[in-house]
């Protein structure tokens, strides 16, 4: 008759492993939903860059910005996805990391915004004039044109004298149109509640991706003690 030794046996809290599960699972759908907004915004990116290359500034256009947010999301995505179906740490922890200096990233963005507003004023302003004698020549920095006209009811950078004698069709008949610069601005003021809203809304979904992989970090740690690994 054989006798089982089981004093040194640890039997993992039926608690703890429920918890893990909701954890790693929560983490894996987080990611899933992370990785299709990913697509979406490459697709987006890969779609202008082919067909149309939306821009009004030289050095920055829609399609390559799409592609290098989109690229950006999916890598951080994968990570965390990965880091919760195997359960592997260095994986978890690189995905927190990278959150973390997205994170860093941006505020330190907003901050300089503010501190050097002034600056980014002139800068954008030139680009915008540099980006009107480009309206004839260049099809992506005309269809920009055209459509910040039509959406804002504005014309030239100023106002009309920026087009010379030949304004486009896009700019409004009435003579005492405000300049694009000028009703950006506004509709930036206008919606800066939610823009505020939208982006303390990304900063807290961050906050959120890097607790999950905390947490999921932590209870591979306590299951791996309790089965005594």
């Amino acid at each position: 008759m054989c006798l089982l030794n089981t004093h040194h046996m640890v039997i993992p809290s039926p608690t703890l492993i429920s918890s893990e599960n909701v954890s790693r699972y929560s983490r894996m759908l987080w990611d899933s939903f992370f990785q299709f907004c990913g697509c979406c915004i490459l697709g987006f990116g890969i779609y202008f860059l082919i067909h149309n290359n939306f821009s009004l500034f030289p050095s920055l256009t829609l399609g390559n910005a799409f592609v290098i947010v989109g690229s950006i999301i999916m890598v951080v995505a994968f990570l965390g996805c990965m880091g919760s179906i195997k359960e592997n740490k260095c994986l978890l922890m690189s995905f927190f990391f990278l959150l973390l200096i997205i994170l860093l990233a941006e505020v330190t963005m907003a901050i300089l915004l503010f501190v050097y507003d002034q600056k980014l004023n002139n800068y954008v302003s030139t680009s915008l004039t540099e980006s009107i004698q480009q309206y004839h020549s260049n099809n992506s920095t005309k269809a920009a044109w055209d459509s910040i006209q039509s959406f804002l009811q504005c014309c030239g950078v100023n106002g009309t004298s920026d087009w010379g004698n030949d304004p486009p069709a896009s700019c409004p008949s009435n003579p005492q149109v405000q300049g694009c610069y000028a009703q950006a601005k506004l509709w930036f003021h206008s919606n800066f509640l939610h823009i505020g809203i939208i982006t303390i809304c990304v900063c807290v979904i961050q906050v959120l991706g890097m607790s999950f992989a905390l947490t999921l970090n932590c209870q591979i740690d306590k299951t791996s003690q309790a089965l005594g690994l």
